[in-house]
């Protein structure tokens, strides 16, 4: 049991929390959401012990041991493999190394005798002996093998350091696990296997994620940072959503009502008050109007940002076909002899184990990269829209935000891109922020808005959630599911992928596989598993 006692903490005039009280069970994972900004990743730094509340405390049931998946990815540039991930469990890695030091001493005492039999004995009661092959077992669970367990951690690449800082807060059995953003650059099939290793687990799980399907999968309860405030609900993320929607349109009805009946009575006293023959009614009704309250809704952090996409004009029946098209890099096939006949109105993932490949592929067709081999024609009523990944090069102008857009705007009046920019949550004095210091996440925003300006029949979009909170994420879901257009895509983002996809191109060194079929289809079919496989490993088959 943790319990969190009025915990209260504020930066100069900014209250992040007030008098919060909140009590977590085992045997429960609780999703942390809010805002950005709300506090997630503080809440949990308090949590921790990494920084410390105001006011109020955190206290444990007495022996409780906690793990944190650990954000820093070179802290542990200088340790090895398996033993970066014993470390997961302080105590008992301390007792092996206490061992290791007394057995190596050239001049044992009887006093070493002692000392090392205690430590034996509790080495022993904390399943010591089994430690390496558990912690081998875990590694090779995450994908990570046998000939990585020596290696030093600084000579992996930042995925395969994910994974073994996974395992490292998994190891030992924690009777507290804290992740913040465990699924980052973890592919499907790890975050699948996460999903299931914390259904399973039967002590107390805290978790912050942008990944929907992933907190739906693993939480009993959400607790939901707004109003300075962390309220706790029983369900997943999808039961609060809905819920926290309808309270919401149930109090916004409420308010609807009361505000026609405000406007009733004002316009009557307004037309009456000066008539003598209606001056008691009008003075009756402005009495009723002072006594009528509003029951407001408090202003939440939560904001959504309006992303719709509309086409200027309907694509005709050719959208985009590709041929034998191939590239490489310096370390090796990304795809070769891609055939691709992209039809009208699909909504295509595109799907593969190295990011690369489908970075250089969007690349490609949109011209920013050359192909090794192959060709690709667009239809002539195309007009595409693309978002890559890298979006850096957008930014380096020294353009205030009304400016940065309007380049991109048939509109150039600024009312309109004021308006615009409002409606993507730049408000006030945010417009005139300079676009090269904006945020990751505000960046994304303003290429979104760029693409909404474009109003193109055809969308290119290279992990378009990265960087976005969960509201702009339903909001981008929301806006790709209602667009009419055809959409070439990909992202980490399960609910997305699941929600827009009606096809699925996996891109490999060997081939590829072309699926008409949804996302959890493509996942759940065993003669796809088979073929990716083999593909992967080389072998060929028929596509």
């Amino acid at each position: 049991m943790i319990t969190v006692s009025n915990v209260t903490l504020q930066y100069g005039k900014r209250v992040l929390f007030d008098e919060v009280n909140v009590k977590f069970a085992p045997g429960n994972c609780y999703g942390i959401i809010g805002a950005n900004g709300a506090g997630k990743s503080t809440f949990m730094k308090i949590l921790s012990g990494e920084i410390e509340a105001n006011k109020g405390d955190v206290s444990f049931l007495p022996g409780m041991r906690m793990s944190v998946l650990k954000q820093n990815h070179f802290e542990f540039d200088e340790f090895a493999v398996l033993e970066t991930v014993m470390m997961g469990n302080k105590k008992l890695f301390q007792i092996m190394k206490e061992k290791d030091a007394i057995y190596a001493k050239s001049d044992f005492t009887d006093a070493d005798g002692i000392k090392a039999s205690e430590l034996e004995s509790e080495f022993a009661e904390m399943n010591g002996w089994n430690a390496e092959s558990d912690a081998a077992t875990l590694l090779s669970d995450l994908g990570i093998g046998d000939s990585f367990h020596d290696k030093l951690l600084k000579d992996l690449t930042g995925k395969e350091k994910v994974r073994v800082l996974l395992a490292q807060a998994l190891f030992g059995n924690p009777d507290i696990l804290l992740m913040d953003e465990p699924t980052n650059d973890l592919d499907a099939e790890t975050i699948a296997w996460l999903e299931n290793f914390l259904a399973d687990f039967q002590n107390i799980v805290i978790v912050i994620s942008h990944d929907r399907h992933f907190l739906d999968s693993i939480c009993t309860h959400i607790c939901d940072i707004d109003f300075g405030k962390l309220q706790t609900y029983s369900g997943n993320y999808s039961f609060w959503y809905q819920m926290s929607q309808l309270a919401l349109k149930q109090r916004s009805d409420q308010n609807k009502k009361v505000e026609d009946k405000r406007t009733e009575l004002q316009d009557f006293v307004r037309r009456f008050s000066a008539n003598a023959s209606k001056s008691r009614q009008a003075t009756s009704r402005k009495k009723l109007l002072d006594k009528l309250v509003i029951d407001e809704i408090p202003a939440s952090n939560r904001k959504y940002p309006a992303i719709i996409f509309n086409q200027l004009r309907e694509a005709g029946d050719q959208i985009l076909h590709i041929e034998n098209l191939s590239v490489s890099n310096m370390d090796g096939v990304l795809f070769k002899n891609l055939n691709l006949n992209v039809r009208k109105g699909d909504k295509i993932a595109v799907l593969s184990r190295n990011h690369t490949a489908i970075s250089s592929f969007f690349q490609i067709i949109n011209e920013e990269l050359k192909a090794d081999t192959g060709e690709y024609n667009y239809g002539t009523t195309i007009n595409k829209a693309y978002l890559p990944n890298d979006n850096s090069d957008y930014f380096k102008v020294d353009y205030n935000l009304i400016d940065w857009l309007r380049q991109y705007s048939t509109d150039k009046d600024e009312t309109y891109i004021r308006g615009f920019l409002g409606k993507m949550l730049f408000s006030g004095e945010e417009v005139l922020k300079k676009c090269n210091v904006l945020s990751g996440g505000e960046k994304v925003r303003c290429m979104l808005s760029r693409m909404m300006q474009q109003n193109a029949n055809f969308l290119v979009m290279d992990d378009p959630t990265n960087h976005l909170d969960l509201e702009a994420i339903i909001s981008l879901n929301d806006g790709m599911k209602d667009y009419k257009g055809t959409i070439l895509f990909t992202s980490h983002d399960h609910e997305l992928t699941q929600t827009i996809a009606n096809r699925i191109v996996e891109l490999t060194p060997n081939g590829i596989i072309d699926k008409s079929c949804t996302y959890d289809e493509y996942l759940d079919n065993e003669e796809v598993k088979k073929q990716r496989e083999l593909l992967y490993k080389g072998v060929k088959v028929k596509a």
